[in-house]
């Protein structure tokens, strides 16, 4: 049976009236009684009523934002700026962001962290979520808020999805290394399972079958995302494989393939042409200066933003998958 306003009110010792104040925001309250009120709610995994909310016009012009980001992981700075594009979009409306770190990477955190969100009555929720499967929000959020899923495509539960083109951008990375002769060419890659790690993945196939060059598996490898399993992947893959150029479909990866081939004094391009994913600072200053694949990251939180806002406004209309184009910077690795 889901708890109502009175097993709140029992729960925080409150008031009925004061747990009502609380949600509606109809009369002061103080700090201390909105603690307890938010925390029952919390604990008790209670909701107000959708529909009695909307009749009341009763919205927290908040909106949470919940995204994997690693202590160690350098690509964050991919996920700070799309919560600056969806920040400043929703400040022009007068919304607020609450942003959410998933550090561990585990889904019961990233649950916890939603349900969290319910307490604070949240209009709607951006998530990047470890899982390929969210079917878990069917039950966390009972369709009280829009969900708008930013970098990824989950499967299991309905909203809007808005992320780079990651198929167009792998594409168009291992066409430039096919154009400058390139055939023996070779991919190291996140692991499988997300978006964003199939669909490069799916475009480096599809470049090469366009142009009647085989897949060849012995010459791909697939590791975590950590800087130590670029540098041991391209170590090992250069010891076993004759390649001519390399793709790298994720910046952690990228960064430690740099370093090995650093230490070992490889010529690039003339040795090993190469082309990265991701655009940070430091790809300028490597030697020779990296080519990679951009990403729209503040666009993508901005249009995210959009969408958004527009679904609160219009909840009925049926959810999209919206996605932005990559551009090739070429510099001197390639």
């Amino acid at each position: 049976m889901r708890s109502g306003i009175k097993q709140v009110a029992e729960h925080a010792g409150v008031s009925i009236a004061s747990v009502s104040h609380v949600i509606n925001n109809t009369r002061y309250v103080s700090d201390e009684v909105k603690r307890k009120v938010y925390q029952a709610m919390e604990e008790l995994d209670y909701r107000p009523n959708s529909a009695a909310r909307s009749l009341r016009s009763q919205k927290s012009n908040t909106i949470g934002l919940i995204v994997p980001v690693l202590p160690s992981d350098t690509s964050n700075f991919f996920f700070m700026m799309v919560a600056q594009g969806i920040q400043y979009t929703l400040k022009q409306h007068g919304y607020h962001l609450l942003l959410s770190n998933n550090t561990t990477e585990q889904i019961e955190d990233e649950q916890e962290q939603i349900k969290l969100f319910n307490s604070k009555m949240i209009d709607g929720l951006f998530i990047a979520s470890i899982a390929e499967d969210v079917s878990y929000l069917t039950d966390i959020v009972r369709s009280n808020y829009p969900v708008v899923f930013i970098d990824r495509k989950p499967t299991g539960y309905i909203g809007d999805s808005v992320l780079a083109d990651g198929i167009g951008g792998a594409y168009e990375a291992v066409q430039t290394l096919i154009i400058k002769g390139h055939r023996r060419i070779g991919m190291l890659t996140g692991e499988l399972g997300i978006t964003t790690s199939n669909e490069r993945y799916e475009g480096y196939k599809k470049a090469l079958a366009d142009h009647d060059i085989p897949f060849d598996s012995s010459i791909v490898r697939i590791a975590e995302s950590k800087l130590e399993s670029g540098y041991e992947s391209v170590k090992d893959l250069l010891a076993e494989q004759e390649i001519t150029a390399l793709f790298i479909a994720n910046n952690v990866l990228t960064m430690g393939a740099m370093k090995y081939m650093q230490e070992r004094r490889i010529q690039i391009p003339t040795e090993l042409a190469i082309i990265g994913f991701d655009d940070y600072d430091w790809t300028q200053i490597t030697t020779p200066p990296l080519s990679v694949i951009r990403q729209p990251s503040y666009e993508i939180g901005v249009k995210s933003a959009e969408i958004m806002l527009e679904r609160i406004e219009n909840p009925g209309s049926i959810c999209k998958e919206y996605r932005l184009p990559t551009a090739l910077i070429l510099r001197g690795s390639c």
